[in-house]
């Protein structure tokens, strides 16, 4: 008996290539029905391929036969006050990931993860107490775009796609990609890739080998810190990639006409708000394309850090905006329900599966 095939973890040109093989001992498969197969899929988004009207009965019987679809449960929905929902989504092998869909007025985002977890160790995540359970497949990142999408009112469309969510999307390097052909691809999702930004704690030879792709979604770095000192406390990739050598990447980084890359700045009390830390942020980034998210830090019982006050955070803001920097000051959504930033985590009991987090990073900073 054939093992079924996942077809969702197939990009357009990798269902083609299997097309044609087919085509070599039967003389009905043609390699276009890719496409066909493809906008079924992302823009009817059916579950069967009997729902695949224009395809023959025997290129229907031949999928059938190959592959199957999927589709992510949802175990839990959470509405925050703010008009944002969580998702915790179910995967086929038990474990957990969420995903956060956030509204707003003249358009609708939503927050995926890349992993189960993550093992990046930043010691202001509650993400990464988890410690790394796993990558998550090309299908299990796409499946979650359309999982949220189900929930929209006729109409109503996802715009934006931020990989903000559980996971350092470059530790998933190769599924990452899959999934970004997929999201992009005319004949699939065809999403712009503008729309699309792509989040990383700053693996340096992934950010270098991203500059090189022809699909390049807006890259977004998060910073969180202006001195070796304060950024390794608070990120230990710093320990691997220091803030010279990351500047350094990043002037070299290739950015297309109108585009810069995003700094994230986690504003900490009493830690990262300072005015100095303001000036030292302009300092640091000197001469780069680039402008900064600003996030007030979700403050959360379990974790030490507290959030700055507001009228800080806005001095901070303004000192940057009085040196032309463009530095939007992002209040965090789905805070209520955890969905924030920093704060997206499964339960205690799949936390105990894995083993302490500290024993991943080691292996995450050799990527």
């Amino acid at each position: 008996m054939t093992k079924l095939y996942n077809i969702k973890n197939l990009t357009r040109h990798n269902l083609r290539e299997w097309m044609n093989k087919k085509a070599k001992t039967k003389t009905q498969v043609q390699a276009f029905r890719a496409d066909q197969i493809f906008y079924w899929l992302y823009q009817q988004r059916v579950g069967s391929f009997a729902e695949m009207h224009n395809l023959g009965k025997g290129m229907r019987k031949l999928l059938e036969e190959n592959f199957w679809i999927s589709s992510l449960k949802k175990s839990e929905k959470l509405h925050s006050r703010d008009g944002s929902i969580k998702y915790r989504l179910l995967l086929e092998d038990g474990k957990n990931i969420e995903s956060v869909f956030m509204p707003h007025t003249s358009h609708n985002t939503v927050c995926i993860s890349s992993q189960v977890g993550c093992g990046m160790g930043c010691d202001f995540c509650m993400t990464g107490t988890m410690g790394l359970v796993r990558n998550l497949k090309t299908s299990e990142i796409i499946d979650q775009v359309l999982a949220v999408s189900e929930d929209l009112p006729a109409g109503k469309k996802l715009r934006n796609i931020v990989f903000m969510g559980m996971g350092e999307p470059f530790h998933n390097y190769q599924n990452l990609m899959q999934a970004l052909e997929i999201l992009t691809d005319e004949h699939g999702f065809n999403f712009s890739q503008r729309r699309i930004t792509v989040s990383t704690s700053g693996l340096l030879p992934k950010i270098r080998r991203f500059g090189k792709e022809n699909i390049k979604p807006n890259l977004a770095i998060s910073l969180n810190g202006v001195t070796d000192e304060i950024r390794s406390r608070l990120m230990p990739v710093n320990n691997a990639y220091n803030l010279e050598q990351l500047m350094k990447v990043c002037r070299e980084f290739p950015l297309e006409s109108r585009r810069r890359i995003t700094f994230e700045y986690i504003l900490i009390r009493d830690l990262t708000d300072s005015i100095e830390d303001a000036k030292g942020l302009i300092r640091l980034l000197h001469g780069l394309k680039f402008k900064i998210n600003l996030i007030p830090y979700n403050s959360d019982p379990r974790n030490k850090y507290q959030a700055p006050s507001q009228k800080q955070a806005r001095k901070f803001q303004k000192y940057l905006l009085d040196h032309d920097v463009v530095a939007p000051l992002r209040i965090s959504k789905g805070q209520d329900i955890h969905g924030a930033c920093g704060q997206l985590v499964v339960t205690e009991k799949q936390r105990s599966q894995v083993g302490e987090k500290n024993k991943t990073i080691a292996n995450v900073m050799e990527c």
